[in-house]
């Protein structure tokens, strides 16, 4: 599993510019079943994004993809998770 951070950065100014392309490009990785979690950083710090069922690879390309990213709104950091132990509720992350 991987967590995504979004922070702003040198164009946040432009984020109105880009948001309904952002929001596109959240609710595609929601229904793609990639993204288990959306949010922000608080206080205003940008976005986090909680991901599975993709490999490096493909989220790198994925979060590339993301407008925000691409016009440097946000710069993205990617953090991989191995889960050893969870909640019953999130067992579905460990299979």
């Amino acid at each position: 599993m991987f967590v995504v951070l979004l922070r702003f950065a040198a164009n946040k100014s432009q984020a109105p510019d880009y948001m309904a392309e952002h929001q596109k490009w959240i609710r595609q990785g929601v229904e793609d079943g990639v993204f288990l979690l959306v949010g922000s950083l608080q206080p205003g710090q940008g976005g986090a994004v909680l991901a599975h069922r993709t490999t490096l690879d493909e989220l790198r390309d994925r979060v590339a993809a993301d407008p925000f990213v691409a016009h440097e709104v946000v710069s993205a950091e990617i953090i991989e998770i191995a889960p050893n132990t969870t909640d019953p509720r999130l067992a579905f992350l460990t299979a």
